[in-house]
């Protein structure tokens, strides 16, 4: 009698074949990981340097946008107000008036603008953190303003301003920072002709600002934090009035 094979696979084959298949899954599936996990780190880095490269833009439209403005300080709300020009500027943190504002642009209305310095997350490095307060007229920027005080450092009265409150409107501008501090640059007669201080205290507006960062955590991968230096364009005097 005359026998007939049938066509098929054994069983050690299927076992082969079900393994090669599973190490050719497990191979793409470790490679795709990889590929997502690759992107993920690129695109955080992109967002890193542009939040970075953001931040310094808004820092120098902000400064560029600089308005002189002559504030009527209310240091005692009974008595009349006191015309000082208006700007706060401490090692930690900065007031002043604005063209430009972080929702609008150049298109919007000018703000009263606060930078301050707080500690970072977890109480590691620090923030720089802006608020922004709607201009409205030589009374707004002046419930800002409490006098002025004798300064025993300066031996002499030095304006005195409200604290900046960090709160929910709050937004940070940078943060890992190992520090951040500004300084003002004050126009000397000759031949010093210029300084940079710590603290502005004159009656009248700075000549340029300084903002002066380092990240907490160096990375040449990254764009970093760096000091920013911009002039504030101001061509005459508080009170003082064109000739015709």
């Amino acid at each position: 009698m005359r026998r007939t094979r049938t066509a098929g696979v054994t069983l050690m084959e299927l076992l082969i074949a079900v393994s090669l298949l599973a190490l050719l899954a497990t191979g793409i599936l470790a490679a795709m990981r990889i590929g997502f996990n690759a992107l993920g780190k690129t695109n955080r880095r992109l967002m890193d340097n542009r939040r970075v490269a953001g931040a310094q833009r808004i820092l120098e439209q902000q400064i560029a946008g600089f308005i002189p403005v002559v504030a009527d300080c209310l240091p005692d709300p009974e008595r009349p107000p006191v015309p000082a020009p208006f700007f706060q500027g401490e090692p930690q943190s900065m007031r002043f008036v604005s063209a430009y504002s972080l929702g609008e642009a150049w298109r919007g209305f000018p703000q009263t603008i606060e930078f301050t310095v707080v500690p970072g997350k977890d109480g590691r490095g620090v923030m720089l953190v802006v608020n922004e307060h709607l201009y409205t007229g030589p009374r707004g920027p002046g419930l800002f303003c409490l006098g002025s005080e004798f300064d025993p450092e300066l031996g002499r009265p030095a304006p005195r301003f409200r604290p900046i409150e960090v709160g929910p409107r709050s937004f940070v501008l940078a943060d890992k920072l190992a520090f951040c501090r500004f300084a003002y640059r004050e126009l000397m007669p000759p031949p010093v002709l210029e300084r940079w201080i710590p603290r502005w205290t004159a009656p009248q507006w700075p000549a340029g600002v300084r903002i002066e960062m380092a990240p907490l955590e160096p990375d040449p991968a990254r764009l970093q934090p760096l000091t920013l230096t911009a002039p504030i364009r101001v061509n005459r005097l508080p009170g003082e009035v064109y000739a015709d």
